[in-house]
């Protein structure tokens, strides 16, 4: 299926990569592009109106997800190669990605790999001689063709066996779009998403919240990550912490991912669900009735709360007041 004229090209769902593929597929050789979900992806590749696979119907490539897994966290927990600003590993992460997408590309008897990256435009992992490092680490030297800035960079292997033209691809370096956005123009370009915001994991918010969840678990579930994306989260102690609902959709997705957690519902009167991640004891669970109360209208106050308990029982919370606002502001995460 695949000749020696065919390529592996990551695919983001941004701009730079959506145009990296562009520029291999007009010198004829045939591209499939692969993305790497993961929770920490501000985009879902997998709906119809993804950038990912609106992207890769208009470049007309076949698409591979090939998500992240356990050992993606490992990476995050201990990077070799240090963090950003926030809890994004981004040299580690690119390692980690381009030892994957070796491994695939040899599967499927491609020649070599594309990446959307150019030179200069992220500080961490797209300095020139961070992705000379990268490369080397992941045994990728010489095979990953960066066609936007290939003529600031030394020729790849396909460059130098005549594989690509290098003549036709591009010079691009620093953290101007303007010939990106220009090109996307020209060549009708659409359903890419905006360069900024793309992993969570650059989210001062969102890496407080999975920052303070490896701190405090060592077994990591899907419903534990994907509970960092929605409600208030609040760390009553070292093994407890409780998501409070901030409105119907979020009280909805919380309870479908309780499992076993223990959930506090309103009684009958509109007001948030709040899950217990650990297991609080009496008093615990009159503070987190009276953190529930704090969310609901002056009339609701004193009503029931009832709790539904990981065994399939339910009681009624035994709450006394209402929780300060302060308290609450100050242990929020």
């Amino acid at each position: 299926m695949y000749s020696r004229r065919s390529a592996l090209a990551l695919l983001s769902g941004g701009l730079d990569s959506a145009l990296a593929i562009h520029l291999v597929k007009r010198q004829g050789i045939d591209v499939t592009a692969l993305h790497f979900p993961s929770f920490f992806s501000a985009l879902d590749p997998t709906g119809k109106d993804s950038p990912v696979q609106v992207l890769a119907e208009n470049l007309e490539v076949p698409l591979i997800l090939m998500p992240k897994g356990d050992d993606f966290l490992e990476i995050i927990r201990n990077p070799r190669y240090g963090l950003g600003k926030n809890l994004n590993p981004c040299i580690d992460c690119r390692i980690y990605t381009f030892v994957k997408a070796k491994k695939l590309m040899e599967e499927m008897g491609a020649s070599f790999i594309v990446t959307g990256e150019v030179a200069g435009q992220r500080p961490m992992s797209q300095r020139k001689d961070a992705m000379r490092l990268i490369d080397k680490r992941s045994g990728c030297e010489g095979i990953v063709l960066r066609p936007l800035s290939a003529k600031v960079l030394p020729p790849t292997i396909p460059e130098t066996q005549g594989l690509v033209d290098r003549e036709r691809l591009l010079a691009v370096t620093g953290r101007s779009r303007k010939t990106q956005l220009a090109l996307a123009h020209e060549w009708g370009l659409k359903g890419y998403s905006q360069p900024a915001g793309g992993c969570l994991l650059t989210d001062p918010g969102f890496a407080g919240r999975l920052r303070d969840l490896l701190d405090d678990r060592v077994d990591i579930s899907k419903s534990d990550l994907k509970l960092l994306r929605m409600g208030r989260h609040i760390r009553l102690r070292p093994g407890l912490k409780i998501v409070v609902g901030r409105n119907e959709e979020e009280n909805n997705r919380i309870t479908d991912l309780a499992g076993g957690a223990t959930l506090f519902e309103p009684n009958g009167f509109p007001g948030p669900v709040i899950l217990a991640s650990g297991e609080p004891d009496p008093q615990e669970e009159i503070l987190i009735g009276s953190i529930l109360r704090r969310y609901v209208k002056e009339s609701a106050r004193g009503k029931s709360i009832t709790i539904h308990c990981p065994d399939g029982s339910d009681r009624v919370a035994q709450v006394s007041d209402v929780a300060q606002e302060d308290w609450i502001s100050d242990h929020m995460i």
